[in-house]
């Protein structure tokens, strides 16, 4: 289930992808597919051994381009292990909301950018998150769980004051939001509740089938109730002057 839009981000043959706080790999896994060269980057090694286990199968069973590479790293967002303008593209997908200082993240994100590349973000979106948290503390007060409810407008200005020009965003899953509410309603732990059980078979379902009743479906509530909202951002070339706007050794 991928949140990112790849249409967008002109992935593909030799573009350097780095896909930062990257869970169980879906987002690296469909840029490996397209023939870059993918670097899964998360803190936790060990959900990162099952990433690099998938990525080395891909890459044996012709999954993936011989020409493309792959490989799992583990470290931290605030502090990632690369040079300046490393990647093409930035791939931050639902780990905002988890970073208590965003701040230093979103610097990261930005330094290790190429100019002219692109930073796609996603994080959880204000109304269906918020239902979620006067339902449930057990949703996001525990550890590692989610330490902010971002407004789409107060993220993107923070982006694009570390230089950035914004581009586009989309929401994204609108068919999870009622899942989620019910799961907070009934306990996030409750994972047997005969109702929360039913409706996980229904996403299942739409996700290995993907019919066109529930595509226009979530198409058409997307906007209302989307779970996630996807920005895109740019990096812009320097100026005359050789400085990139809004972008200086200080914010590094």
């Amino acid at each position: 289930m991928l949140t990112v839009d790849f249409d967008r981000l002109g992935v593909g043959p030799g573009t350097k992808v780095i896909d930062v706080g990257c869970g169980a790999g879906r987002h690296a896994f469909e840029a490996y597919r397209r023939g870059a060269d993918v670097v899964a980057f998360d803190r936790d090694e060990s959900e990162l051994r099952g990433v690099e286990t998938i990525l080395r199968a891909m890459g044996e069973t012709g999954e993936a381009p011989l020409d493309a590479s792959a490989q799992a790293v583990a470290g931290d967002a605030l502090s990632l292990p690369y040079a300046d303008e490393t990647f093409d593209c930035v791939i931050a997908a639902e780990i905002l909301e988890h970073v208590p200082q965003d701040d230093a993240a979103i610097a990261e994100l930005i330094r290790v950018l190429k100019v002219g590349g692109t930073l796609a973000v996603s994080v959880p979106r204000w109304l269906p998150e918020r239902v979620c948290w006067l339902l449930s503390d057990e949703y996001h007060a525990n550890e590692g769980g989610h330490v902010r409810i971002y407004r789409a407008s107060r993220l993107r200005d923070k982006i694009t004051a570390g230089g950035l020009d914004w581009t586009h965003e989309h929401h994204a899953h609108a068919l999870h939001s009622p899942f989620w509410w019910l799961k907070c309603a009934v306990g996030v732990s409750n994972t047997d509740h005969p109702a929360v059980t039913a409706y996980h078979k229904l996403l299942v379902w739409d996700l290995m089938q993907r019919p066109k009743l529930t595509r226009l479906a979530e198409s058409l509530l997307n906007p209302l109730v989307g779970k996630s909202v996807a920005m895109y951002f740019t990096k812009p070339r320097a100026t005359e002057s050789g400085v990139t706007p809004g972008y200086s050794v200080a914010s590094r």
